[in-house]
């Protein structure tokens, strides 16, 4: 696992790159009304506040949205699932990119659609990979065990995500390549499924595909709001806007989700196997392994998602996309639930540092406020 502190002086962005900031494009978001995001981020309290030698140096705005997920079996064997609000710091109501914290709910859509993986195979649809070579091996057997290859995938081009791989990649003088970008398992996925349906591969990624208009359709019914705007990722797959607060239970829902379920298959490959989920030394993935029954996702601009086997999701988003604080907050948030375990500890301990020394730390105020359940309640039917 591996954590940066302040000391560091750059981080890492590309337009390519579905798990780390994407910016301008000739595309508009399409929306479809609610709050205003840029209202809501502008307007998130300060949840973060570096701290060196005494002395406030920056802080965070972010907003944070805990939920809980019941359900109840009905006469007829059909489901309704219900979640209320516990916790929110922020405008929880309003829409935020998930980004690659999306990808799970696309999973579980694609095996409502007949997707056949398994194992670590489906958790890599889940993924945001490090690009090391047991991703990249494992990519390459979903698309020829369906007849497909690394020429089929319509994702951009890109390095691998992990500093390490990228930099063995450069040394080899290898040129980026669909199968290295990080969101290589989730496009190989979808063209599975497409296979499967008989519907068109070359177009895929088109927002009006039949693949797409179903994985949006299944973020709403898992978010148990409607989906708020359709934008286009660093890998050029719809991402969709849903709220804080629907992001959280959708992992709530997930990480509770009833034996045999498509949720539950994606929830159980993703415990399973946590470092196809993200990688060796990834925060998710030493969180899925620290924290039994849970399952996590980052995301592009800063966004964490967490469901527990209890049905309580937690959704972070830092206003500023500012993904040094992302795993601080989301470890402090489950602490403050009264998770506790090692692994929380250490995400939620960011030293500042000078002269290589700790002089200072990442401050986190939650201020939780208690969510009116009669207010804040939303229920699906599966």
């Amino acid at each position: 696992m591996s954590l940066a502190s302040t000391n560091d002086s750059s981080t890492r962005s590309t337009s390519n790159d579905c798990n780390v900031s994407s910016t301008g494009g000739a595309h508009r978001p399409q929306r479809a009304g609610g709050a205003d995001p840029a209202v809501a981020l502008a307007g998130a309290p300060v949840v973060v506040r570096v701290v060196r030698s005494g002395f406030v140096e920056s802080v965070h705005h972010a907003i944070v949205a805990v939920t809980q997920t019941s359900s109840a079996t009905e006469t007829n064997n059909a489901t309704e699932t219900s979640s209320r609000e516990l916790l929110s710091r922020g405008d929880v109501t309003a829409p935020i990119l998930p980004r690659s914290a999306n990808k799970p709910a696309q999973a579980v859509g694609m095996l409502r659609a007949g997707l056949d993986l398994t194992g670590r195979h489906l958790a890599l649809a889940c993924a945001s990979h490090s690009g090391e070579d047991f991703h990249l091996q494992a990519v390459a057997e979903i698309l020829a065990d369906h007849g497909l290859s690394e020429a089929d995938l319509r994702n951009t081009p890109d390095l691998p995500y992990e500093e390490h791989e990228r930099a063995r990649w450069l040394a080899a003088g290898r040129a980026p390549t669909s199968l290295a970008q990080n969101c290589s398992g989730k496009h190989a996925a979808m063209l599975v499924t497409c296979r499967i349906n008989g519907w068109d591969l070359e177009g895929y990624l088109d927002p009006a595909h039949p693949l797409q208009v179903h994985l949006a359709e299944t973020a709403a019914d898992l978010a148990g709001e409607p989906v708020a705007a359709t934008t286009v990722d660093g890998c050029g797959a719809p991402a969709l806007g849903i709220s804080t607060a629907g992001l959280a239970r959708t992992f709530g829902r997930l990480a509770a989700a009833a034996e045999g379920t498509p949720e539950r298959r994606v929830a159980d490959a993703m415990r399973a196997h946590p470092e196809y989920v993200a990688g060796s030394t990834r925060d998710v993935t030493a969180v899925m392994r620290g924290l039994p029954g849970a399952v996590a996702k980052d995301g592009a601009e800063a966004v964490y998602a967490v469901g527990l086997a209890d049905g309580r999701g937690v959704a972070v988003k830092i206003a500023d996309g500012s993904q040094r604080v992302r795993p601080v907050v989301l470890a402090a948030t489950l602490l403050h639930l009264g998770v506790d375990a090692p692994v929380l500890r250490d995400l939620a301990r960011l030293p500042v540092l000078g002269h290589g020394q700790p002089v200072g730390a990442f401050e986190v105020d939650l201020d939780a406020h208690l969510a009116d359940p009669a207010q804040r309640s939303t229920g699906s039917r599966a």
